[in-house]
């Protein structure tokens, strides 16, 4: 692969900046991508006049967004997009090479995700009816309609969506992309190593007729990502504790930070285990264990060592394999240091006693190994003796959960916040107790891996009621 540009988008308005990053494939460490850096103070500047550049987003009728919406479906699974104005181009196959040598996902992962941002886009007007609870989308072009007879209005809560991008997994761009066809501009700051899917998404956009005016990408440092944070009026931030912490109290930034989903086998279901291994299995492994809805812990009233044990010897099998090959399941560390620091973190976990690293009885060597020129960590599974050891409830960047035994009535008590909760139950006390708790962001009733979304029921916030506001309205009988 060449080395190509990637440029500053200013609202659809190419921009060549002289301090570039350059971006390197992990195995060969040849640079892919020159990719243009914004200063905090070009950014400021721009989204002084953020406002003009909404209006004429917001000008297009709904059912226009929609066609849009799907026609950039289509260009961003099998089109061959813009990269630049000089000419350089990306083809479907150059795109899933690129990604996978920057982030370390294979490419099987790769083009699973990039179905995943297709179903979004093409399936828009089914995700604007969940996030709007049934209303009829027009309701975004007058900013009037009903909702159970009732009259309703909504005003815009902001003239644009900044969006902090991480590098760990291309999916999690399908949570920014409503925004558009909710009439809100975006502004968006890739992760370091990821600068291809955000903008393929853009490009695929402007090639489906999206006014140029509704995009910027701004490749930049953190105090470019937090002067987005700080000016655009609703935000999402993506990142690990350290990260989203600052903005935690912070009304107008969503956050996107460590899930800690889990699995919780109800006792009614506990004997039957085995049945329920396939779900076990997907839930850690689904995506190579790096989304946030990937269970980092496995609640069980009963059977845990022979769950881990199960659980273990089938995520044994999953191993590295070349970046091409059909079956790999497992992603490379396009950074080293941060497998180092997940070893460490797991080897003094177990040293301190109180848990069991079960997967080691399957596997010949070290977790951590060198392979087809990058790093990986092999699947681990944990047997921890309480909720309260440090690996219990702990969240990593590949297949890792812990397996603990707590009974089904001490559960939801320790469970802490969980962004996603699959609850495999028939118990009807329970699945009330588990719908009654504040802890649970999305809650899978089931045998339904907590890796499993339904895109009309979003797993972290509502975007439609973060970009609009519900204000009430009255009209004198005459008028």
């Amino acid at each position: 692969m060449s080395t190509v540009n990637v440029p500053i988008l200013r609202f659809g308005r190419e921009y060549e900046s002289l301090d570039v990053n350059e971006v390197a494939g992990y195995a060969d460490g040849a640079v892919l991508a020159r990719v243009g850096q914004a200063n905090a103070g070009l950014i400021r500047r721009d989204l002084k006049r953020v406002g003009e550049h909404a209006r004429a987003l917001r000008e297009l009728p709904i059912v226009r967004l929609i066609e849009i919406c799907r026609e950039a479906g289509e260009l961003f699974l099998n089109g061959t997009l813009p990269l630049n104005d000089a000419g350089d181009e990306q083809s479907p196959g150059d795109y899933v090479a690129a990604l996978s040598a920057t982030s370390g996902l294979p490419h099987t992962l790769c083009r699973a995700n990039a179905r995943k941002i297709h179903t979004v886009l093409t399936g828009m007007p089914g995700i604007l009816f969940g996030l709007m609870r049934g209303m009829a989308p027009q309701v975004l072009d007058s900013g009037m309609g009903s909702s159970g007879g009732l009259p309703v209005c909504y005003a815009n809560a902001a003239d644009a969506l900044g969006v902090v991008l991480p590098s760990n997994s291309p999916g999690v761009n399908s949570i920014w992309m409503p925004s558009l066809a909710l009439k809100t501009p975006v502004v968006l700051k890739p992760g370091r190593e990821e600068p291809w899917t955000p903008l393929r998404i853009l490009r695929a956009f402007l090639a489906a007729g999206l006014p140029p005016e509704a995009v910027a990408y701004y490749p930049t440092d953190h105090e470019g990502a937090a002067t987005i944070l700080e000016v655009c009026g609703r935000s999402q931030l993506f990142g690990d504790e350290n990260t989203t912490r600052p903005y935690a109290n912070d009304p107008r930034v969503e956050i996107h930070g460590p899930g800690r989903s889990k699995v919780l086998l109800g006792a009614d279901e506990a004997d039957d285990w085995e049945e329920h291994l396939d779900v076990l299995v997907a839930s850690v492994a689904d995506n190579g264990g790096r989304s946030c809805i990937n269970a980092s812990s496995i609640f069980v009233p009963a059977h845990a060592d022979e769950i881990a044990d199960a659980l273990a010897r089938r995520l044994s099998e999953i191993v590295p394999r070349a970046p091409d090959d059909e079956g790999a399941k497992l992603a490379a560390f396009a950074n080293p240091k941060m497998a180092a620091f997940i070893e460490a973190s797991i080897e003094n976990g177990v040293a301190g006693g109180g848990a069991e690293e079960v997967t080691s009885r399957y596997r010949d060597g070290e977790r951590a190994v060198e392979a087809f020129g990058g790093n990986y960590l092999l699947p681990t599974v944990v047997r921890c003796a309480s909720v309260e050891h440090p690996l219990a409830n702990t969240e990593f960047l590949f297949p890792f959960t812990s397996v603990v035994e707590v009974p089904q009535d001490e559960m939801l008590a320790r469970i802490g916040p969980t962004l996603v909760a699959s609850a495999i139950t028939r118990d009807e006390a329970f699945r009330e107790a588990l719908v009654a708790s504040p802890l649970i962001d999305r809650l899978n009733l089931g045998a339904v891996a907590t890796s499993h979304v339904e895109w009309d029921q979003p797993h972290e916030g509502n975007l439609f009621e973060a970009l609009y506001k519900r204000r009430a309205i009255q009209r004198a009988l005459d008028w």
